[in-house]
């Protein structure tokens, strides 16, 4: 049975890294080792946001994280944080290509990268906002939050694979 939670029925704190723990006010129910997951990861924001037990399994979820009590929110949205770090690209360095593979090198909000593309019409993905997400050969995610912003060279590498 999947439990929902509003608002301020519910303390979360806390576990370990990307865990919560929920303690329910008025059943005294406490869950723990919880991993909280975006039921819509782009377009959800703070809303929605399914909370998971060691099996995987769905045990609750919250309807808007906006409406939790300030500690709460907090712990809530410091997990989800670790949980969706994506760096953001904001130079290329270098790009080659070599048999239809990219190697791209580039420059992040958490230091130099180097990753490979091996199909950039499925990998680099350009929404409607300016925003570019790029998905590399090994899952690893990247996000350009405005393409228009990078500088010259940057953008001609980048340009012709949108």
């Amino acid at each position: 049975m999947i439990t929902y939670i509003d608002g301020p029925e519910a303390r979360i704190t806390p576990n370990d890294g990307i865990f919560v723990d929920v303690e329910f006010y008025h059943t005294k129910q406490k869950l723990t080792g919880l991993e909280p997951h975006r039921l819509f990861p782009r377009s959800g924001g703070n809303r929605y946001v399914a909370l998971l037990d060691g099996d995987g399994n769905q045990v609750a979820v919250i309807r808007n994280a906006d409406n939790l009590l300030p500690e709460s929110r907090e712990t809530l949205l410091a997990a989800m944080e670790e949980y969706y770090m994506i760096p953001r690209i904001t130079r290329f360095i270098k790009m080659t290509e070599k048999f239809k593979i990219w190697m791209w090198t580039a420059q992040t909000d958490k230091g130099e990268i180097t990753f490979e593309i091996r199909n950039h019409i499925a990998s680099v993905k350009p929404l409607y906002d300016g925003r570019v997400l790029i998905k590399d050969a090994n899952d690893n995610r990247y996000e350009i939050p405005d393409y228009r912003q990078l500088d010259k060279k940057s953008q001609k590498m980048l340009l012709p694979k949108l």
